[in-house]
């Protein structure tokens, strides 16, 4: 993806993009038929603008795309690529066509690049990126601070650490200065036209880490594992909602014939995987990650070679020994420590009957409970 940086003129959509910045909203939306919108603390909401109108939008996004850019979406197809508006903003967007015209996304990136400490992550973490190879998994839903986790993750190796990382991004957010290490970041379609390929190709560049920002399809995952089995340290996301439900996916995800040395791999290169949801804060004016850990111990391994992967939440729930936590036990911690919004939290639990207690807005109880039913 091409990062497209407009200096000869202040873009017209920069406008909205300032007022979000200034709002301290995650994204602005945009999008023809409705007003401009922001997502503020997880919560969709219009600015003070009258409906975008087709031509109107179009014109906004012609001013930021470059002509293979615009060649591309006018061909039909959806892009995605990094923005940095006038002031320095840096943005990651999607852009669309839907029913009604076109629609955009603009996700706002922090130009601090976050730490460990910053974003107060469970100190077992920093454990995982003192192996040499293998493979962390950090997953989660759209939207849930995968990749602000993993710049947090590269950002300590590359201040701690004499290695050469290779990130593979879609498109590159977080931008990271060498320092103790070396920082190569490429991105699919600039660099890469593939994250299989780039994988592949990094395995050729004398690289210690490689982040694998997607894991989206089976030569990707394929080209990860050989990566991890090889002498690298893997860090890849996919987009599932627990520990248990990754392994599951990684194993469907090879063919049938591949199942066993599958398992094999998972049972031996597998660290850790991070699973993370954004919760609000007390007041709802913030947001904070809350992350499900699974180590890989003995115990995980032989349940995975065995096809038993329905167990290991049990095993998750009694490690918190070696660091180990489910949501709902890192939830009710937060809830405990006055962290996050019960309400909120409430929502993300699985057994929802142990917080319920702590739930001061009981009008979303039997409403919820009557959806799990």
């Amino acid at each position: 993806m091409q990062v497209v940086d407009i200096r000869a003129a202040m873009a017209r959509i920069d406008a909205f993009l300032k007022l979000g910045l200034a709002q301290g909203c995650s994204d602005v939306h945009l999008a023809v038929g409705v007003p401009p919108m922001l997502r503020m603390n997880g919560d969709l909401m219009p600015i003070k603008f009258r409906d975008l109108a087709d031509h109107e939008l179009n014109n906004y996004v012609a001013e930021i795309l470059t002509q293979s850019q615009q060649a591309a979406f006018d061909e039909g197809n959806d892009l995605d690529f990094s923005y940095v508006t006038e002031d320095g903003g840096r943005f990651r967007v999607n852009l669309f066509r839907k029913d009604t015209g076109v629609g955009a996304v603009f996700r706002s990136i922090p130009s601090e690049i976050p730490t460990l400490e910053s974003l107060d992550l469970p100190p077992v973490i920093e454990t995982f990126l003192d192996h040499h190879q293998g493979m962390v998994l950090v997953t989660g839903s759209t939207g849930t601070g995968k990749s602000t986790t993993l710049a947090a993750m590269i950002n300590h190796l590359n201040m701690t650490r004499n290695l050469n990382i290779i990130s593979l991004e879609d498109p590159i957010e977080f931008v990271h200065p060498s320092r103790k290490a070396q920082v190569i970041q490429r991105e699919l379609n600039t660099h890469v036209k593939s994250f299989a390929g780039g994988v592949r190709a990094a395995m050729r560049e004398d690289p210690d880490v490689i982040l694998v920002g997607e894991m989206r399809d089976t030569e990707t995952i394929s080209m990860a594992m050989t990566a991890a089995e090889t002498g690298h340290l893997v860090l890849g996301t996919l987009h599932t909602t627990s520990a248990v439900k990754t392994i599951d996916r990684v194993i469907d995800a090879l063919p049938g014939e591949l199942r066993e040395l599958t398992k094999g791999f998972l049972s031996q290169s597998l660290y850790a995987v991070i699973t993370q949801v954004l919760v609000k804060t007390p007041g709802g004016q913030g947001r904070r990650g809350i992350q499900e850990i699974l180590v890989n111990t003995k115990a995980v391994a032989n349940l995975i070679l065995t096809d038993q992967t329905h167990q290991i939440n049990a095993q998750i729930q009694t490690g918190m020994d070696v660091g180990m936590q489910t949501m709902d036990q890192a939830l009710l911690a937060a809830i405990e420590k006055r962290q996050v919004d019960p309400d909120d939290a409430f929502r993300y639990a699985a057994d929802k009957r142990k917080i319920q207690r702590y739930v001061p807005d009981t009008s979303i109880l039997p409403k919820l409970d009557m959806a799990r039913g």
